[in-house]
């Protein structure tokens, strides 16, 4: 019988592809358990080939990859495998050829697109700061070379879609890495002849690379160029077709393009960034217009349009008094409420879009504050100004876009003034929330977190129109965003709850918790309770009053009237808490079983059945609460004299609502910190205990 072969040893065959001369191939075994650079060792010994560190080996299908330690599980029984140079190698013979003749930097141009694929080569060439030399590459391209690529896209016939691709490519990355390129690619190619290619290709790696090369000319591009190329890009014309062919199919999409995403999230961010300057201007007294946008917004809230009449002397307006019912801060200087940055400029040109473009909700919104009192006024200018500054923080405008972003907001894309009227919306939900609070002045810091939440979460969920998201907003009441904070407190709370260390307190804590419940219970019983007595229905309006001696060794009971509380002394029976049996409830009690009495609520019947020395003696004596909570507390207290667990739902109610509250007290002071699952490791002792602090 032939030995089992070990399933970890493979046989394979190698050939040498590092050198000229091609040796006989090498045909053998190689254990999967042993490391690869032994296995090199030894083939470099096989063929007598020094240095076996510049030498790693290669598979030859599907795809020429380098062998490492993690994808090695791809050799089988009959591999194919070629010994080549090194990723590390290879990438430094390629860099010392692009630095010399140009047919030497041509061979090493063509290896360095056959390696590129490999992420071990990729890593080492870039390790090796292999792009930094390439960057200087697309400096030296010829003016004719670009003119050339830029033709396929500017060409009225339609090409290949990969030809197409490839041109768009080449050209972002031009702009991206040459400044001295970048002005040629910029007169050849228009933003009209991009968005072209949207309009009229379906592909979604074409969309993706017009996006990069467009937000590529915007972010290389002077501050007057990007102005232009952002008032482009938001002019109905052309962002509608960015709108309809890309932001709706992409949102509706099963499947999200990441790459695509990404380049929207950029395009979105590059425009919102156009604000930043605005946003970090502070109000100069020299500035004549933001002057008489100041004036425009108090006269298109108080100034009517009609004539005064000839020979009456128009009456002097209290332009005082209007800044101050405008909510301005400085009610005799209105000017003065710009100068702080953020928001800066960006507050007023909201605040004179929102009257000019919506002037009934702007008037509406001034004159309704003017007829509340003066405590509860929402102060339009400070509330538009906190808003706007609210609103650059939640799309982060100045923020440079990142290499991972993929969030963007399908409504920015819906409008030519997305941001003016985002502000638009707001400014009145931050008055309807302002109403629904019945706040006042004090309250300013509330509402706007509240209007925060209310925007944050509206935007979250991704509408596609200003119209969406303004029927989203306004479902959002302050009720609603109450219930939520308090929904997500209570989870985090029960969270917390359920952390080791938390449990590991609860634990700690039960029996001082249980020992306070049933003081309490004891307590209850000394101050005694009234009960109805059923024996039957001639035993209607009959009742007993029932009370714990304050040694808590008798029982005291006797028959009174509906009205009266009876003291221990005028209480003619009594039981020893010694000589009772046990409690028993519901149908197990003895004034339960009787036929009479059926009508009698048994859930709240008890009974203390005694030890009968005797023939006559009373076995048992019988209650039933008026309530539940008593019956609750009287079960309880019998059963903690007898030293048993306490039985109700009210013991395990209070149980849980006293340990939560100890534990809220204990924790005040690490609020805000995350309470690790496990402890802290103990730390290693000393290496010696041969240490004192000696007294000067």
């Amino acid at each position: 019988m032939a030995p089992t072969r070990d399933s970890n040893v493979v046989k394979l065959a190698v050939e040498m592809r590092a050198m000229d001369s091609k040796p006989v191939p090498f045909l053998g075994e190689f254990s999967l358990q042993d490391p690869l650079a032994a296995f090199i060792e030894e083939l470099c010994v096989h063929w007598k080939v020094e240095h076996p560190e510049n030498f790693a080996l290669q598979y030859t299908e599907p795809s020429v990859y380098y062998v490492t330690e993690k994808n090695r599980s791809k050799i089988k029984d009959g591999t194919v495998l070629h010994l080549v140079f090194s990723a590390g190698k290879t990438a430094e013979d390629i860099l010392q050829k692009l630095r010399k003749t140009p047919e030497e930097r041509k061979d090493a141009l063509e290896k360095l697109v056959r390696m590129s694929s490999d992420p071990t080569f990729a890593n080492e060439f870039i390790g090796k700061q292999g792009m930094n030399f390439s960057d200087h590459i697309w400096d030296k391209l010829e003016q004719t070379f670009i003119e050339r690529v830029a033709m396929y896209i500017n060409s009225p016939s339609t090409i290949d879609v990969r030809t197409l691709n490839s041109s768009l490519t080449i050209l972002e990355n031009i702009v991206l890495n040459s400044q001295r390129k970048y002005t040629i690619v910029e007169k050849q190619v228009t933003i009209a002849k991009l968005l072209n290619h949207i309009s009229s290709n379906k592909k979604g790696e074409i969309h993706q690379a017009v996006l990069a090369l467009v937000n590529a000319l915007i972010q290389k591009s002077e501050p007057q160029k990007k102005r232009y190329w952002s008032a482009s890009l938001t002019s109905r014309q052309h962002r509608t077709i960015i709108y309809n062919n890309i932001v709706l199919m992409h949102n509706e999409s099963t499947s999200s393009v990441s790459d695509l995403a990404h380049q929207l999230y950029v395009l979105e961010q590059l425009l919102l960034n156009q604000y930043e300057e605005r946003m970090n201007t502070s109000m100069d007294v020299n500035d004549q217009d933001a002057t008489e946008k100041i004036k425009e917004l108090r006269k298109i809230a108080f100034e009517s349009d009609g004539e005064v009449p000839s020979g009456i002397t128009p009456r002097r307006p209290e332009y005082k008094k209007e800044y101050k019912k405008l909510g301005f801060k400085n009610d005799i200087n209105p000017a003065q409420d710009f100068k702080d940055t953020p928001p800066g400029m960006l507050a007023l040109d909201n605040m004179i879009y929102f009257a000019r473009n919506h002037s009934d909700h702007y008037a509406k919104l001034v004159l309704e504050n003017c007829y509340r009192a003066d405590s509860h006024e929402c102060p339009f200018g400070r509330a538009s100004i906190e808003l706007t500054k609210l609103l650059c923080e939640i799309l982060k405008i100045g923020d440079v876009p990142t290499e991972q972003g993929q969030n963007y907001h399908p409504m920015f894309f819906s409008h030519d003034c997305m941001f003016e009227e985002l502000f638009s919306i707001c400014i009145v939900l931050l008055n309807k929330t302002w109403k629904e609070m019945k706040a006042t002045t004090e309250d300013f810091s509330k509402v706007v977190s509240v209007v925060k939440e209310q925007i944050k979460r509206s935007i979250f969920k991704q509408p596609s129109t200003l119209d969406e998201f303004r029927k989203e907003i306004n479902n959002l009441t302050y009720a609603g965003i109450a219930e939520i904070w308090r929904q997500e407190r209570l989870n985090n709370e029960e969270q917390e709850m359920q952390a080791p260390p938390i449990k590991e307190l609860r634990r700690a804590l039960e029996p001082d918790i249980l020992e306070l419940i049933q003081q309490h219970r004891l307590r209850f019983l000394v101050e005694g309770t009234r009960f109805k007595i059923a024996r039957g229905v001639r035993a209607k309006d009959k009742f007993r009053y029932c009370r714990l001696s304050p040694n808590h060794k008798f029982l005291h009971y006797d028959d009174c009237d509906e009205k009266s509380v009876p003291s221990l002394d005028e209480l003619g029976k009594k039981i020893s808490i010694a000589d009772i049996k046990s409690v028993v409830t519901g149908k197990e009690c003895p004034h339960m079983k009787e036929k009479a009495v059926k009508k009698n609520p048994v859930n709240l019947a008890f009974s203390v059945l005694l030890d009968s020395t005797g023939i006559g003696e009373t076995t048992s004596v019988d209650f039933v609460a008026p309530d539940e909570r008593t019956y609750n507390y009287w079960v309880d207290g019998l059963n903690a004299l007898h030293r048993q667990t306490m039985p109700s739902p009210q013991t395990i109610a209070d149980l849980e609502i006293l340990l939560n509250m100890e534990i809220k007290l204990r924790l005040l002071d690490a609020e805000g910190v995350t309470i690790p699952s496990s402890p802290p490791p103990i730390p290693p002792p000393p290496p010696n205990y041969s240490f004192c602090y000696q007294l000067p």
